[in-house]
């Protein structure tokens, strides 16, 4: 593929296959923050993750063999961390954010280097779940 031929959706140049979504939420950023991090919170969007505290260079391993380490964590604002289920070629990166609003607070997730657009498509069914649509 080309530069000039259109790519498809979610399929990035440089971050290859990737996912995002974003929802406003009619709480405060720092309530939004306190639940994301919480481990009941935190069951939501990563799993079980007996032991785990997030904080830069932690690592977790899921109960299904996926393993990763938080490579950024900004208390209040944002963490990213590596997501490398068994099989696939290389960890992706969650990029997590819970940005403050005028209506509330933005709960924002981007997931990239997808290993393809099946994975994009099954990671797709947590993003419908996220916004609605």
């Amino acid at each position: 593929m080309t530069d000039q031929q259109p790519r498809p959706a979610g399929q990035t140049r440089d971050a290859g296959w990737e996912i995002g979504a974003r929802r406003t939420l009619p709480v405060e950023a720092e309530q939004l923050w306190a639940l994301l991090v919480a481990p009941e919170g935190r069951r939501l969007w990563l799993g079980e993750t007996p032991g785990l505290e997030l904080a830069q260079g932690a690592a977790y391993r899921l109960d299904d063999g996926t393993s990763g380490r938080v490579t950024v964590f900004k208390p209040g604002s944002h963490m990213r961390l590596t997501w490398h289920p068994p099989g696939w070629p290389r960890p992706s990166i969650i990029q997590v954010r819970a940005l403050p609003s005028k209506a509330g607070a933005v709960l924002a997730f981007h997931q990239e280097h997808l290993p393809g657009p099946g994975e994009r498509e099954a990671t797709a069914i947590v993003n419908t779940a996220l916004t609605g649509r």
